[in-house]
């Protein structure tokens, strides 16, 4: 199911930035920090409205979108998490958001906010099948535009699209070495 976001510690001060974020009602789901980094999870319908603040807020100025990734728990209802790493070249400070979409979800673009997360995210459209929506050139971008599904899912077939998918990797390596000996033969 993926492993928890842990609660910032007492010991820690929070940002202005996230507090202000805080003081709107429903934008912010949940605050976590880990090893130094601040973790804002945000409900999907409430990205860009979080995103627009973060880069405008004075306090905040988070002016780069340094990345743009996913990680997927299949077994979860809201099966991706899409995480946006920004950085603030005037405080000189980090933080990642967090939003939480099932399989078909529309995730809107942050593309109008910060233009370098274009390749970003056709990268994980790619790769992973989110549902990016009002991207300006939503396509593939590593995988040939016929390729059938996404490469990165847990759930992806390890031979690529069209082979047997097993769960017991000793049925697996039984099926190679017999391809193998048949090729040898």
């Amino acid at each position: 199911m993926g492993p928890p976001d842990p609660p910032p510690p007492a010991t820690v001060t929070q940002p202005p930035f996230i507090t202000s974020l805080q003081a709107s009602p429903g934008g912010v789901s949940q605050v976590s920090y880990w090893v130094g980094d601040w973790t804002i999870v945000v409900p999907v319908a409430r990205l860009l409205e979080v995103v627009r603040h973060l880069r405008d807020a004075p306090e905040a100025a988070f002016d780069a979108c340094s990345d743009v990734t996913v990680t997927d728990w299949p077994l979860r209802p809201e099966r991706f998490d899409v995480i946006y790493c920004l950085y603030s070249t005037r405080h000189r400070h980090r933080v990642r958001v967090k939003v939480k979409a099932a399989e078909n979800d529309p995730v809107p673009s942050v593309t109008e906010v910060w233009p370098g997360a274009n390749w970003l995210e056709r990268e994980v459209y790619d790769m992973f099948g989110v549902n990016i929506t009002g991207h300006p050139d939503r396509r593939r971008i590593l995988m040939p535009e016929d390729w059938q599904g996404f490469p990165q899912r847990k759930d992806y077939p390890l031979e690529g699209p069209g082979e047997l998918l097993m769960e017991n990797p000793v049925d697996w390596l039984k099926l190679r070495q017999a391809r193998e000996e048949a090729d040898i033969e």
